[in-house]
């Protein structure tokens, strides 16, 4: 797992926190938004290193493939 997967999973369990402390249903509201957001961030970010993980995979075997063809 990133670091920035990690930042935007942490600040969503923030944001719940808040919205379940909050007092006035705005600010609430405005937490779960947050939430809602940092989730989003965090699940493209998810994407993003499950991406990245199977380029790099499919690079190395890749370079093994050409190296025990030699």
């Amino acid at each position: 797992m990133s670091a920035q997967l990690d930042f935007y999973l942490a600040r969503a369990a923030a944001a719940r926190i808040e919205a379940g402390q909050a007092v006035l249903v705005n600010v609430r509201d405005r937490a779960l938004c947050a939430a809602n957001a940092w989730d989003a961030m965090a699940a493209r970010a998810q994407r993003t290193d499950t991406h990245r993980a199977n380029t790099e995979a499919a690079k190395a075997a890749a370079a093994a493939a050409e190296t025990a063809a030699a």
